[in-house]
């Protein structure tokens, strides 16, 4: 048994322009989760970001989609983290993936940011010990076409499978917010 998580963040950009884009996938599954039990989103100012707070199971857990871009996400993520004194432990990240396809999705504890600028600035913040929901976007073929990429929209074909994966995660996530990480992922990577 893991500590239970107290506080998920999804990364993506704020505004109209980027909201159906891959890079937004995080704030996909953070507005599907806050529907699912009913949190309801407020600004705030002191975190940088959009927050809100659910039960899952009878515990308290904390939402932030933050409003920096997502190169500064790890300002808005330590805000919220300093003031609700949660350790980076007790923290779950969701963001595209380019590693995984579209429709894979998988839990992940620590591990290299791979490039992806929202994690390489929560990193330098509070460091790498934190649980990732890596969402699959799947990847353009070359590095050089990876920016243009994760800024424009999924076809509607992966867009059902990156919805669908989504859910599967928020089916799992009450094992990992329960602080049993193994069952979380053995019933997140067994299920396809």
């Amino acid at each position: 048994m893991g500590k239970p998580l107290r506080l998920i963040v999804g990364l993506g950009n704020p505004g109209e322009k980027y909201d159906r884009t891959r890079h937004n996938a995080g704030f996909w599954l953070l507005e599907r989760l806050a529907r699912r039990y009913c949190g309801q989103w407020r600004e705030e100012k002191r975190f940088h970001g959009q927050a809100a707070r659910i039960d899952i199971d009878g515990r308290d857990v904390y939402l932030l989609k933050p409003s920096t871009f997502m190169n500064r996400s790890g300002l808005s993520v330590a805000a919220m983290a300093s003031y609700y004194k949660i350790a980076p432990a007790e923290l779950a990240i969701a963001h595209d993936e380019i590693d995984l396809p579209p429709g894979g999705v998988r839990f992940k504890f620590g591990g290299g940011h791979g490039g992806h600028n929202g994690l390489r600035d929560i990193f330098a913040h509070l460091g790498r010990d934190f649980w990732r929901i890596r969402i699959g976007v799947g990847h353009p073929g070359h590095r050089d076409q990876v920016i243009a990429y994760v800024l424009d929209r999924p076809p509607a074909e992966e867009q059902i499978r990156i919805d669908e994966a989504i859910d599967r995660a928020l089916d799992c996530l009450p094992f990992l917010v329960a602080g049993d990480s193994e069952r979380a992922m053995q019933a997140l990577h067994s299920n396809k």
